[in-house]
């Protein structure tokens, strides 16, 4: 069943609240916990998924049950050098993590979500939801804002886009259109405050994912999630002025065998194609189906493979 975190009504202030009364963590029981035969080593270590407050084009979310079954939970660090949405951190909850993006405008909308959560809500509430507004806010430079209304500024614009795309033209502008539905609304405050929370347990970097990779050590795990470079059909690329490439992705093939020798463990998911069974044929390839979030409108959407690679075998995990 696709993980839906609107179902997970356990918040992090609620656990808090009830073990203050007297209730053991792992005595709150959220609406669907997430399944034992989904989390494998995980072993049920019952945590409350937090739901990412961006919308991500090529986000993992349906995905999480499977992908937290590899998650050993014993590894000193979380490492997710293309972090996006970040929907696997959120649901897993690493005690320590390091999340790298080469988008600077993500990774400051998340140093300022978790430093200031109550300014960037109350910049929110500030806005009207309506497509005037959308193109008036598209055009403002962040640069010339506070750090706290570029971070709602970003929030705005990437709930109420077209399908949560992140694209910029040759300039380095936002430029998706706005969305008339299907966008939910924007984040609360109390969501955004165990967002924070999550957030002080990371070391926010933005740079390229090599610059990232290169802090892994033993006992670290690693999830990738990179955009895809697919040459047989049309993919969503346009992420930066340097699209990844097939060359980024045998790049990235070769930091896996570092990490492999480094004793630390990784996990890889990517679009099914002949491209990445080359890059990843050394490693164990898991081929699952899912659904393709970027197809335009939701009517024509439609189930695709994805592939999830990894070092670790069925006897490690």
């Amino acid at each position: 069943m696709p993980y839906d975190p609107n179902d997970e009504a356990v918040s992090l202030r609620q656990v808090r609240l009830r073990t203050n009364a007297g209730l053991r963590a792992d005595e709150i029981e959220p609406k669907n916990r997430l399944h034992k035969r989904s989390l494998g080593c995980y072993h049920l270590r019952m945590i409350a998924p937090i739901q990412p407050f961006l919308r991500w084009a090529g986000s993992k979310r349906q995905l999480v049950p499977r992908l937290a079954s590899y998650w050993p939970g014993d590894s000193t660090r979380y490492f997710e050098p293309f972090a996006g949405s970040a929907c696997f951190f959120f649901a897993i909850q690493p005690k320590e993590a390091i999340l790298g993006d080469i988008n600077a405008d993500l990774i400051r909308t998340y140093c300022t979500v978790r430093d200031h959560p109550s300014l960037v809500a109350a910049e929110l509430e500030q806005i009207a939801v309506n497509k005037d507004t959308y193109y008036r806010l598209r055009h403002v430079c962040p640069e010339a804002m506070s750090t706290t209304a570029a971070a709602a500024r970003f929030i705005y614009l990437n709930r109420f886009c077209f399908n949560g795309l992140y694209r910029t033209n040759a300039a380095g502008a936002f430029n998706v259109p706005f969305a008339s539905s299907g966008t939910g609304k924007l984040p609360s405050l109390s969501h955004l405050q165990d967002c924070a929370e999550l957030l002080m347990r990371a070391q926010l970097r933005c740079n390229d994912f090599e610059a990232t990779l290169q802090l892994v050590q033993q006992g670290d795990f690693v999830y990738l999630d990179p955009p895809y470079a697919v040459s047989t059909r049309r993919v969503f690329r346009e992420y930066s002025a340097t699209p990844f490439s097939q060359s980024d992705l045998f790049r990235l093939s070769r930091h896996l065998n570092r990490i492999d020798s480094l004793g630390a463990r990784f996990l890889v998911s990517y679009a099914d194609c002949t491209e990445a069974r080359e890059a990843f044929r050394p490693w164990h390839i898991t081929r699952v189906r899912t659904r393709r979030n970027i197809a335009g409108f939701a009517v024509h959407r439609s189930y695709a493979f994805e592939l999830i690679v990894t070092n670790m075998n069925e006897e490690k995990r």
